[in-house]
């Protein structure tokens, strides 16, 4: 392939010091506009993720006929057209790198009167849609896969939905929220049943804008033909994000950092308890809630990690977190194992294998597992280590290589943007040493 991508050069910068705010939280921003859009009257969101995935699900839904302003950075005002005034839209829909808006526009549009076909990018049309399409059909969506379940998804117009009482075989918010969003258009009361628990922001965000919900860790309940009503959301700041700040402030020696505002929903702070389990210094001070979710002022201090067996009851609320983690384990004194994390396998990219390739690249003794790693701290040196385009193993890299003794290149570096516009400029401000540079295709 001709053309040239974005790397990072990456290597020891200085101690982390300062205060600083990630971007708003991906998930809430993707469920806010979407509700947003389905409501009755003019909704508000504050703290929007001004990233490529969020802006995609805001350009579907402009698409089938919702109407957004952008007063400001990170701010949006919604003019909704009520749960059944979304309108077909001419040729596919492009999720681009979004699986979460995928997922969740699946079980959206299943319920509408017309045909929809949800596209995405390279990265996503290798990404398994099976367990979101299983459900939706057995609430008598229509949809239509590539085979082995991936996308395109072309979603035929709704003949009636029922409600179905699903128990999740495998724990995913995604699947879970697809379910309950059909289950906005179901007749009867759908009811979606977790074997562990996760993050449970559709189930907040429909209780914010005004639909009758019941729900509770690993249980949710709700029943047709009622109406969403427009409100004011105010994105808390992305803990995802801020994991990459956590781990790097907890390896540097003579760190010191704040970070304000994070979202702390007790189904996605996982990493916290984990990093805290090996040793990690880290401070939190409520803040109050920010869009139905608690908020918490995060102070991170350097300390000395230790290795620990993950305990597998937190893996679903840290999925997205893992491989900052890896790096954490990587750094830290003896052994640390994860397990029970297959789902890793089918993220934007195979998250256990990049991130055992790239910390091997740079001297970590890595065992992959089928469904996590067992991984010996030690110390780590340059080299050229590759994302796979995969936005959270570029930012975990990079964190890495602030303890590298040696320049780390990072290749393929521009997904970034879809969770975390501005990352290189927030990081070299509190200290990192990270550079973008141009890279061969």
């Amino acid at each position: 392939m001709n053309g040239k991508t974005l790397d990072w050069l990456a290597g020891p910068g200085a101690r982390l010091q300062g205060a600083i705010s990630v971007p708003g939280d991906k998930s809430v921003s993707h469920r806010a506009v979407m509700l947003g859009a389905l409501a009755e009257g003019v909704s508000e969101v504050e703290g929007f993720l001004e990233g490529e995935d969020t802006r995609a699900t805001e350009a579907i839904l402009g698409r089938l006929g919702v109407r957004f302003e952008a007063p400001g950075d990170g701010l949006r005002r919604i003019h909704g057209v009520g749960l059944h005034g979304l309108r077909g839209a001419d040729g596919p829909l492009d999720c681009g790198n979004a699986g979460t808006g995928m997922r969740l526009l699946a079980g959206l549009l299943a319920g509408q009167a017309f045909d929809s076909i949800l596209v995405g990018d390279a990265s996503l049309s290798r990404r398994p849609m099976g367990r979101v399409i299983e459900p939706l059909r057995r609430m008598g969506a229509r949809i239509e896969a590539a085979e082995g379940g991936l996308p395109p998804l072309r979603i035929h117009a709704s003949n009636g939905l029922q409600a179905i009482d699903y128990e999740l075989p495998v724990a995913s918010a995604q699947v879970k929220s697809a379910v309950l969003l059909a289950g906005l258009y179901a007749r009867g009361e759908t009811r979606v049943r977790e074997p562990h628990p996760t993050r449970d922001y559709t189930e907040r965000m429909l209780a914010a804008f005004g639909w009758p919900i019941r729900f509770s860790p690993g249980d949710a309940r709700l029943e047709g033909g009622h109406r969403l009503c427009a409100t004011r959301v105010v994105v808390p700041a992305d803990f995802s994000s801020a994991a990459f700040f956590l781990v790097a402030a907890s390896v540097v020696p003579g760190s010191d950092l704040l970070l304000r505002r994070v979202g702390m929903n007790p189904r996605r702070t996982g990493l916290l308890a984990a990093l805290r389990a090996m040793g990690a210094d880290i401070t939190d001070t409520p803040a109050g809630e920010q869009g139905g979710e608690p908020v918490a002022d995060l102070r991170v201090r350097h300390a000395r990690l230790r290795g620990i067996a993950v305990p597998e009851a937190l893996v679903p609320d840290m999925i997205d977190e893992f491989p900052v983690l890896f790096v954490a384990a990587a750094l830290a004194e003896g052994e640390t194992r994860v397990s029970g994390a297959a789902e890793l396998r089918v993220k934007e990219s195979d998250r256990i294998a990049a991130m055992a390739a790239a910390l091997r690249t740079l001297g970590a003794d890595i065992e992959e597992a089928p469904d996590g790693a067992l991984i010996r701290g030690g110390r780590l040196r340059g080299g050229e280590v590759h994302s796979h385009g995969d936005h959270r193993i570029a930012m975990a890299m990079a964190v890495a290589a602030q303890r590298a003794e040696g320049a780390v290149r990072i290749t393929d570096c521009a997904n970034v943007a879809t969770s975390f516009p501005g990352f290189a400029a927030l990081a070299t401000g509190v200290g990192f040493g990270l550079q973008e540079a141009a890279g061969l295709g």
